[in-house]
């Protein structure tokens, strides 16, 4: 079946966002180390990456790496870490390409000099393309990030700056690190897991959920296809009823 046929391009998911899950045990199904797990995802998210900008979709957002992983064992954050740099090394020509812009959100100041150096050169070159914005939410959890906006507005009260009653939506959406990127409208969860981990807390408010038994591994782009498929059978009310939509 081809499903890319199927896909009505004029009702895309204008963002999507993707939780990668299943890489250590895509590996340890195929009885490898997790690392082999982690080379393999990079593949994938090559061939999403490419799968969603000839669709046409505007923001594609990956959780890559969050917070909570940094408690993982030294040697596969450093593995990790040494696989990053040498994907974006590698990739950046792939991005120039296909007219794809880099951006990261999170707490990149944990990230190993040599990494985050690598990353704003990639960002720096790819800021002037126009297609495809890919977002690596990099040392990233959403409860960093809304106690990072309420500390931000502490000090702009504390400067005079804000006051409670100037404190709403989009106030609190303007001090998140997505201030410049709509919210998603997709949340695809590979792995068979029903969890949001820390992910876009604030910005999944009204996002569609889908959730697939597939490891990131073998997240193809047709898996991608038939969840922008599902997405679009569904009715997006935003507190509305269907009645209300049709007028």
């Amino acid at each position: 079946m081809d499903y890319k046929q199927q896909i009505d391009l004029l009702r895309l998911p204008r963002h999507i966002a993707i939780i990668m899950d299943g890489n250590g045990r895509w590996a340890k199904k195929q009885g490898l180390a997790r690392m082999f797990g982690h080379k393999q995802g990079v593949e994938t998210v090559h061939n999403i990456t490419v799968a969603a900008t000839e669709l046409g979709v505007e923001y594609l957002t990956l959780y890559t790496f969050s917070t909570e992983n940094w408690n993982r064992p030294k040697e596969e954050v450093d593995a990790l870490m040494t696989l990053l740099v040498d994907t974006i090394a590698k990739e950046t020509p792939t991005l120039m390409e296909n007219n794809v812009r880099l951006q990261t959100i999170g707490d990149l100041s944990r990230l190993p000099d040599g990494a985050r150096t690598k990353f704003l050169q990639c960002i720096e070159q790819t800021s002037g393309n126009t297609g495809l914005t890919m977002v690596l939410a990099l040392s990233y959890s959403a409860r960093w990030e809304i106690t990072r906006a309420m500390q931000e507005a502490v000090r702009l009260a504390q400067e005079g700056k804000l006051r409670a009653e100037e404190v709403n939506e989009p106030l609190v959406s303007s001090l998140m690190t997505t201030a410049a990127i709509p919210d998603p409208d997709l949340l695809i969860r590979t792995s068979g897991e029903f969890r949001i981990s820390n992910f876009l807390l604030w910005q999944l408010a009204y996002s569609e959920l889908y959730f697939t038994d597939c490891l990131w591994p073998e997240f193809t782009s047709e898996e991608l296809y038939k969840a922008i498929i599902d997405y679009q059978k569904r009715e997006r009310r935003f507190g509305k009823t269907s009645e209300q939509l049709k007028h």
